[in-house]
């Protein structure tokens, strides 16, 4: 399931931009104070050539545009946009041009830390009311900004509008690419959620007053396997008609998955971005267009449905057909016509009124992608020509190889005919094709294979007909978890050239349409899976789309792939992966306290993962509690309690939740945690036979659990804590414990050697004393038992015991390490401006674990198994790895809490 999400999606289709002259970045100065608050934050404005001299003096006549970067990411990255742009408007002799400007953030890990978001959003506001100031004596004034944010970015703008004093109308046009709009990636931190929590309850809850900003949300498809594109899909609203949630594999004239970083440089895409900007600049103010209404065409337009046309806002309903062409009547039911150096023009007529009774739709195409009008509706015809006509061609789609128009005949009562404009072709080639046909007989259903059919099993459909286009609606193709591998093998009838064969698979629910090109006669292979679970309210099917040669038979096979399913639940879940893995870490660490306490022993952490790591211990408890939340009586006395909402519950309502995910989630958590325990237990022992031929055997020596040095470092840590930053401390107490443990093992190991040595079986040759050392020094689980004094073994089996508990505690403790990280690094990167984190998502547990460590790292079993609580702490794991699986799935943050409590009463045990 990771290699198909990492590794196994459709090569990088998109073209790189490029600049014709050396980008330059013009520092703008920021008031005093905004400087002095945002120290590490920049404002630049971008230029190349030319462009950039003129620009120096700040004598602005553009359009402003601000770029946000997201997480790591950085200002330069505006120069696709600023570039492609710069050259738009040399085309159109700077009429219209647009002022690139763009954010310095630091390059700061946003997407892991939430605690900058609300200082970036701040930052913000200051940034575009500097912006403004720029333009206050120009002639067309600009009142707003528009708003490009790549990843967080996009984010950050979006909260702009939960900002007490900021004004809606200045901004009124929001483009994002690639932006975790639903949900944070990794929530490992409790701003980070409450930010999200916020800005989403605020579109949600103030959406009238958002009608007058325009919102764009492009996704980048599968190859984006950072940001799923599920989570770039705009909360659906209530006004649908002021935001569009793209994913970039169905724009037009890109249709391409782009990566995370990809999408800011793809070429294509930024195509239809700078087209879109220049479409909606109004030409009396000169700055983009404040009706709402003509933005959401524009929008449509090059990120939707391209109908092969310039845009325009208003065309013209009636055109009259004039001109010295040729009239030609076409009475049959299906036409094709090919075009090479024609030095005369023809109009093609077909008769409606022959074809109504017979057929409900026409389809026609053509491979000339220009931007001309080509097909017309007559209203009213005499024998030899039409007079007056609709231009149809707005009804047109736009596809890679050609464009086409669907018209259902009852939907024009009022048109006589149906015409096709040929006009004078030198040396272009191109082809023409109509066909009328009844809708049934050019649509077929095909019900997708069952998900536990692993591929074995297939549906198949042949289509007989020799047509120019195919209809094939998928059946019960409607959740997220479901996979296909659909293979189309095209057979025709000679061996003539073709174009080539247009497969697209529509989601009528969103906007996440694939387009295939294939040549013709091969087999073609299309991976269908969704990024968004059908809504509840849409009864419509996924389409498969075939746009064909006309004497070709195509056969469709569709198969479930096992590996693709998997791939999505790795997709939509990985995030969740350290939840279950210290779940099981935390099972296992109960399941030894409790052998201590029934045996004396310690158990070895791979056997005791084993015995206890079961998913049925901890998921139905999960799955009873979700169920019942689905009744108000239930519902009511959870809220009462004031306990959160199982994150379960959470995913189901999203549809990102489906059946056996929990268990292949736990099993993969439990694959994890084996792993992580041979390699701490391997790691050990190769450090410590490292070590045996350094040190001189020893004795091992009883620990005081606390000691004024110890004291003094508790506090010394504590106060790191307080003063700079949580995970900083965190980590230090964590590589003492590590380097604590290992210098336990080194003292096992020399003891045991030590002990073997001494024992009464010198009188053993020299090679049978080699191999008893090899053994001693082979396995914590080797415990020398020869004529050893009965204090000599309980010392050495009292020290492997505490060992194995010790690598279970590094296990837990290594994942909080982790999970705290990103602080850690946004800390470190921001040092020189702050020597405080501020805020800090560890600070309080990190003084809890400080002391709790400090103890731990110090005590052995023999304390442990005479306590009193023993036997609470070995049960509390088990409710502890329930309630994490039920609360930490989506607010990781929270795991280091449950764990914490649980080593808070082993803390306990070695003292009552």
């Amino acid at each position: 399931g990771v290699r198909d999400v990492m590794f196994l999606y459709e090569e990088n289709r998109c073209s790189m931009t490029y600049m014709y002259e050396y980008p330059e970045y013009l520092k703008i100065k920021l008031p005093k104070k905004t400087a002095r608050r945002y120290p590490a934050y920049e404002l630049y404005l971008y230029g190349e050539g030319n462009y950039a001299e003129e620009n120096k003096n700040l004598l602005l006549t553009g359009i402003p545009v601000l770029f946000l970067p997201g997480n790591a990411g950085s200002y330069k990255q505006v120069r696709s946009l600023g570039s492609v742009a710069l050259r738009k408007a040399e085309d159109v002799d700077f009429k219209y041009h647009f002022n690139f400007f763009s954010v310095n953030f630091n390059e700061e890990l946003v997407a892991l830390y939430g605690g900058s978001l609300q200082r970036q959003t701040k930052f913000v506001h200051e940034c575009i009311k500097v912006i403004l100031k720029l333009y206050r004596d120009r002639e067309f004034p600009p009142s707003s900004v528009a708003i490009v944010g790549h990843s967080m970015g996009g984010l950050v703008a979006r909260a702009l509008l939960t900002l007490k004093n900021f004004k809606p109308e200045l901004i009124n046009l929001l483009i994002t690419q690639a932006t975790p709009h639903v949900a944070p990636v990794m929530p490992l931190d409790r701003y980070l959620t409450d930010f999200y929590t916020a800005v989403n309850n605020h579109w949600i809850l103030k959406a009238q007053d958002l009608r007058n900003l325009t919102t764009l949300s492009v996704a980048g498809g599968f190859r984006d396997y950072q940001v799923r594109s599920g989570l770039a899909f705009l909360p659906r609203l209530s006004q649908h008609d002021s935001a569009l949630s793209v994913v970039s594999s169905a724009v037009p004239r890109a249709w391409a998955s782009t990566d995370h970083l990809s999408i800011v440089w793809c070429k294509e895409l930024i195509l239809a971005t700078v087209r879109a900007f220049f479409d909606l600049v109004d030409e009396n103010t000169r700055q983009i267009t404040e009706d709402p209404k003509k933005r959401m065409s524009v929008l449509n337009h090059h990120f939707v449905r391209h109908p092969a046309k310039m845009f325009e806002e208003n065309p013209e309903a009636f055109t009259d057909l004039t001109g010295t062409f040729m009239w030609i009547t076409v009475k049959g039911s299906k036409w094709t016509y090919s075009v090479y150096n024609d030095l005369y023009g023809k109009y093609f007529a077909f008769p409606l009124a022959s074809h109504r009774k017979s057929y409900s739709h026409v389809y026609c195409e053509n491979s000339m992608l220009d931007t001309s009008s080509w097909i017309y509706g007559c209203m009213n015809t005499n024998s030899s020509m039409c007079l007056k006509a609709a231009d149809l061609s707005w009804r047109a789609e736009l596809l890679p190889t050609t464009k086409v128009v669907m018209l259902k005949l009852l939907d024009y009562p009022s048109l006589s005919h149906i015409v096709i404009q040929v006009p004078p072709a030198v040396g272009n080639k191109y082809t023409l094709g109509c066909e009328f046909f009844k809708e049934d007989s050019r649509t077929v259903q095909l019900p997708v294979t069952h998900l536990f059919s692993f591929g074995l099993s297939s549906s198949k459909i042949l289509l007989n007909s020799t047509g120019l286009f195919y209809n094939v609606q998928l059946q019960h193709f409607n959740q997220i978890y479901q996979a296909f591998k659909i293979y189309i093998d095209s057979h025709c009838q000679s061996l003539k050239e073709r174009k080539p064969s247009v497969y697209r698979l529509h989601i009528p629910w969103s906007y996440e349409d694939s387009i295939t090109v294939a040549k013709v006669p091969s087999l073609a292979e299309i991976s269908a899976k969704l990024h968004i679970a059908q809504p509840h309210n849409d009864s419509s099917l996924p389409e498969l789309n075939i746009y064909s040669s006309p004497d070709c038979q195509y056969e469709v096979i569709l198969k479930t792939s096992l590996l693709q399913v998997l791939g999505q639940i790795v997709r939509f879940h990985a995030g969740a992966f350290p939840v279950y893995i210290v779940s099981n870490i935390l099972l296992t660490y109960g399941g030894q306290l409790s052998t201590m306490r029934s045996t004396g022993l310690c158990s070895d952490f791979s056997v005791e993962l084993v015995r206890t790591a079961k998913p049925y211990k901890v998921e139905p408890l999960i799955s009873i509690v979700v169920f019942l939340q689905g009744f108000n009586w239930f519902r009511e006395i959870w809220e009462s309690l004031s306990l959160p909402e199982v994150d379960a519950a959470v995913l189901s309502s999203q549809d990102a939740w489906f059946p056996l995910v929990s268990l292949i989630l736990f099993l993969f958590g439990t694959g994890i945690a084996y792993w992580s325990g041979v390699f701490f237990s391997t790691s050990l022992r190769l450090f410590s036979s490292f070590w045996l031929t350094l040190i001189r055997p020893t004795e091992l020596q009883k620990d005081k659990l606390i000691t004024p040095r110890r004291l003094c470092g508790m506090v010394s840590l504590a106060l790191v804590s307080w003063t700079t930053c949580g995970a900083f401390a965190v980590l230090i107490i964590y590589l003492q414990y590590l380097f604590k443990g290992s210098y336990k093992s080194v003292h096992v190991f020399v003891t045991s050697v030590f002990h073997f040595q001494n024992s009464g079986h010198s009188k053993k040759t020299s090679q049978n004393s080699s191999t008893h050392t090899v053994k001693a020094q082979s396995s914590v689980d080797s415990i020398p038992e020869a004529t050893q004094s009965p204090s000599n073994s309980r010392t050495l089996a009292e020290a492997v015991n505490s060992l194995k508990m010790h690598i279970t505690i590094l296990n837990l403790f290594t994942w909080i390490v982790l999970l705290n990280l990103p602080s850690l690094i946004y800390w470190l990167k921001n040092l020189r401006y702050n020597v405080r984190l501020d805020p800090d998502p560890c600070r309080s547990t990190a003084i809890i674990l400080v002391c709790i460590l400090e103890i731990l790292m110090n005590s052995s079993t023999s304390e442990v198994k005479s306590s009193k609580l023993l036997k609470i702490a070995a049960k509390v794991p088990l409710p502890l790895s329930v309630a994490m699986l039920a609360f930490g799935r989506m607010h990781l943050y929270r795991v280091p809490h449950f764990v914490t409590f649980s080593l808070l009463l082993h803390v306990l045990c070695c003292f009552v």
